[in-house]
C-alpha cells in the first residue's frame, strides 16, 4: 500500500446558521442570532479544499448530515413553550466540523494493522450529540473495506468524547508507527471540559494502541475557561512537530516530557503568552490550523485570514518564518463563515492516514468534483438564513432538497 495522510473536510450544510448553541465557544456565543450565509460558507470550504488538493495531491470530504433532524424534533415534543435553542438544535450544521467526527488511529499504530475510527459521542452539547449515528453510517461507506478499516460505535455516555479535536499524532512519517496523544479536560471554570479522560482511554484500548506509544495529557483549565473548548484551539501536531501555545496544557513542561519519553524526536514550536495571549490565540484561531507536510518535505501552516489581520499574531508569524524552524510557510485562507461559529481550518477536517485506493472514491476530491460541488451549492444552498427562519416549513423544504441534490450528484443517494 501507498499510505498518506488525507484530510477529509466537512462540506458546510445548507442549514448553516448562528443559533449560539455551543457553551464555551466564544465565537458561537458572540454571533448567536446573526444572519448566516450557507452558500458562501460552503463555497469557502470548497475553495480551502481546492488549495490543499493542489498542495498535497489528495483531498477528501464528508457530507452534511440530514437536517432538520425529524427524530430529534419528535423526541423534544416541541410546542409553543419550547425554548428556541431546542428547536434550533435539530437544524444545526455542526457536522461540518469533521475534526469532531471521530478519533482515527492509522494502521501502523494499531494491534491488528487496520485503521480504526471511533465516532465521537459529543454528549456535552445536544446539537452535537445527535450526530454520531449518521456520522458512523457515512464513515462505514467511505471506509467500508473491512480489510483495512474498523469502524466502532461511539464511546458510551456519560464519558464525553469530542473526537480528533483532542487527539494528536507524532511520527517520523505518516506511514510509520506513531505516538498518539490524547488531551482531556478536568475542569474549565465557567465552561465544561468536554473531553473526558476515560473516553480517551476507552478509544485507545479499542484501537489496540501500545501503552508505551500512547500519552494522556490534561488540558489547561485556564485555556478552557477563556474559550479553548477543544485542544485543537491551542495546539496542533504533525510529523515531529508540536505547535502549541505556552498555556495549552495543565503542566506544560510535564506534557513535553511525557511526549518526548514516548517520541524522543519531538520538536516543539511554542508561542509565548508574551507574544500572543490566550485570548488573541482563541480569537484568531492561530492554532486551529492545518499543519501540513508538503511534497517538498517542508511544513506549511494553513491559518484563518483573521491571523493576518492581528498585529500580534502576524508579528509572531513573521518572526518565526525569519528563523530556521520546521514551519516554513504560513498560508491564510478565508473561512469567515465557519470562524463566526467557532471553527477554523483545523475544525473543518478529519485526518485519515491510509492508502487512497482503499477509500470509496465518491469521497475523494478532484478538480471535476470540486466544480460539481460548487455548481450544486450555488444552485441549491440558501443564500441567507435569519434566526426567525429556523423551524419554518419553507426553509426545511429548501434544506432537505439541497442536501438531496448533492447526494444525487455524488451518487450517494443511499445516505438520503
Amino acid at each position: 500500500m501507498s499510505m498518506t495522510e488525507i484530510n477529509f473536510d466537512g462540506i458546510v450544510g445548507p442549514s448553516h446558521n448562528y443559533a449560539g448553541l455551543s457553551l464555551g465557544n466564544i465565537a458561537s456565543a458572540t454571533h448567536g442570532g446573526d444572519p448566516s450565509y450557507p452558500r458562501a460558507a460552503a463555497l469557502q470550504g470548497v475553495t480551502k479544499m481546492r488549495g490543499n488538493l493542489a498542495r498535497l495531491g489528495v483531498q477528501g470530504f464528508l457530507l452534511p448530515l440530514p437536517r432538520p433532524n425529524s427524530a430529534l424534533l419528535d423526541a423534544l415534543a416541541l410546542d409553543d413553550t419550547t425554548p428556541p435553542q431546542l428547536r434550533a438544535a435539530a437544524w444545526s450544521a455542526s457536522s461540518m466540523w469533521t475534526a469532531n467526527a471521530a478519533t482515527v488511529s492509522p494502521a501502523p499504530d494499531t494491534a491488528d494493522g487496520r485503521c480504526h475510527l471511533t465516532p465521537a459521542n459529543l454528549v456535552t452539547m445536544l446539537h452535537r450529540a445527535q450526530e454520531w449515528p449518521d456520522t458512523k453510517r457515512q464513515l462505514a461507506i467511505a471506509f467500508g473495506d473491512a480489510r483495512h478499516f474498523a469502524i466502532h460505535d461511539a464511546v458510551p455516555p456519560s464519558f464525553g468524547d469530542e473526537g480528533a479535536a483532542n487527539h494528536m499524532r507524532l511520527c517520523e512519517s505518516h506511514d510509520a508507527p506513531g505516538v498518539e496523544v490524547f488531551v482531556y479536560g478536568r475542569t474549565g471554570g465557567r465552561f465544561p471540559a468536554r473531553q473526558h479522560e476515560q473516553a480517551s482511554r476507552i478509544v485507545a484500548r479499542r484501537h489496540g494502541l501500545a501503552p508505551d506509544r500512547t500519552v494522556f495529557i490534561e488540558q489547561n483549565p485556564d485555556a478552557i475557561a477563556v474559550g479553548a473548548f477543544h485542544n485543537d484551539v491551542v495546539a496542533v501536531a504533525n510529523g515531529r512537530v508540536l505547535f502549541t501555545h505556552d498555556k495549552a496544557f495543565a503542566d506544560q513542561q510535564g506534557a513535553y516530557d511525557a511526549i518526548r519519553a514516548a517520541f524522543p524526536a519531538l520538536e516543539v514550536v511554542e508561542v509565548p503568552s508574551s507574544a500572543v495571549t490566550l485570548e488573541e490565540a482563541i480569537r484568531t484561531y492561530l492554532f486551529n490550523a492545518q499543519l501540513l507536510t508538503l511534497p517538498s518535505g517542508e511544513m506549511a501552516l494553513i491559518v484563518p485570514e483573521e491571523c493576518r489581520e492581528s498585529s500580534a499574531v502576524w508579528t509572531w508569524v513573521e518572526t518565526m518564518l525569519a528563523g530556521n524552524g520546521p514551519i516554513r510557510d504560513v498560508i491564510p485562507v478565508d473561512v469567515r463563515q465557519s470562524m463566526a461559529n467557532g471553527g477554523g481550518p483545523a475544525c473543518l477536517r478529519l485526518r485519515v492516514v491510509c492508502d487512497p485506493a482503499t477509500v470509496d472514491p465518491r469521497f475523494l476530491l478532484d478538480g471535476a468534483k470540486a466544480d460539481l460541488l460548487e455548481k450544486v451549492i450555488a444552485a441549491h444552498w440558501p443564500e441567507q438564513i435569519d434566526p426567525s427562519d429556523i423551524g419554518s416549513d419553507a426553509l426545511a423544504d429548501s434544506v432537505i432538497s439541497a442536501r438531496l441534490a448533492l447526494l444525487n450528484a455524488l451518487d450517494l443517494a443511499q445516505l438520503g
